[in-house]
């Protein structure tokens, strides 16, 4: 593994650092546009963890590629068309950054978590429990932990400040913070999102229990799809031929993280633990597959 093969903090030389998030770091290029770096980092129960994931970067950035422009038809994304090379153009400054970053238009973000549940899992699992509904949505009883739902449904939660819990709210609150005409934008293009990529999914082995969107508008008030798509970080992936109802079934993602943490004397607050070499290795393996699964021919 040479040294581009991981990357815990990035620089771009010449560029201003705008914020650094659990994962993503991003660089103001201009008044219209910023530089989006996908790091190795990965965070548990909110914490960032002090371990990278070899390559998980890369996989993000491709897998969120891939879908935005599998899925252009319906919303439009933030990607520029800009090349790495463009803004970056010396190639040592360059090297750690490729196929790990995106030029992307400067949008106003919605401040709204555009949430879509197919199966019952999650939080949404534990609200139906107590209350048969899920963000304010009646679904039908006796239903099971982790069974597809009657028609996929839009969740949505608040965007929270770094380290605290994003809080699901109902459609009314939704409207209320960005409009009923916006709100109903969002929700019927998530719905959209969702329901094409779940279909393709489950044709390449993965079932996408949920997904979390995100949006912005430009000046003109033009939706776009933001951030990352469908990818194991902003999703649930599922292997179909391990998918049983009545259990939480594995996934392609943190699972192995979060279950060597749970098995920890750790309160959840930083600083986070190191990971073993072999947790590591898996969780960047399950990342790996699934960008296989959904993007190869």
């Amino acid at each position: 593994m040479n040294a581009t093969d991981t990357l815990y903090h990035s620089e771009a030389t010449g560029l201003a650092l705008r914020g650094r998030g659990k994962v993503r770091d991003i660089f103001d290029i201009d008044a219209d546009h910023m530089l989006i770096v996908t790091t190795d980092r990965i965070s548990a129960f909110d914490c960032i963890l002090p371990d990278p994931i070899p390559g998980k970067g890369r996989v993000l950035t491709a897998v969120s590629n891939f879908w935005f422009g599998k899925l252009g038809h319906i919303v439009p994304n933030h990607l520029s068309g800009l090349a790495l090379a463009d803004i970056l153009p010396d190639p040592a400054v360059r090297a750690p950054l490729e196929g790990r970053s995106v030029v992307v238009k400067k949008l106003r973000p919605l401040p709204v978590e555009a949430v879509v549940r197919g199966y019952l899992i999650g939080s949404g699992w534990k609200d139906y429990q107590a209350t048969g509904a899920v963000c304010g949505i009646a679904l039908p009883e006796g239903l099971r932990q982790a069974e597809r739902l009657p028609n996929p449904i839009f969740t949505p939660s608040t965007k929270a400040e770094f380290g605290q819990h994003d809080q699901n709210i109902d459609f009314a609150q939704t409207e209320a913070l960005l409009g009923p005409e916006l709100a109903a934008r969002v929700r019927d293009t998530s719905l959209k999102l969702y329901t094409e990529a779940a279909a393709y999914a489950l044709e390449r082995g993965i079932i996408i229990a949920d997904t979390k969107f995100e949006f912005g508008l430009d000046a003109a008030g033009k939706l776009y799809l933001i951030d990352e798509a469908l990818t194991p970080d902003s999703s649930r992936f599922w292997p179909v031929d391990q998918y049983q109802v009545g259990i939480s079934p594995p996934s392609f993602d943190k699972q192995f993280v979060r279950d060597y943490l749970e098995s920890l004397v750790w309160d959840k607050n930083p600083p986070a633990p190191h990971l073993p070499p072999e947790i590591i290795a898996k969780t960047a393996e399950k990342y790996r597959e699934a960008q296989a699964r959904l993007t190869q021919p």
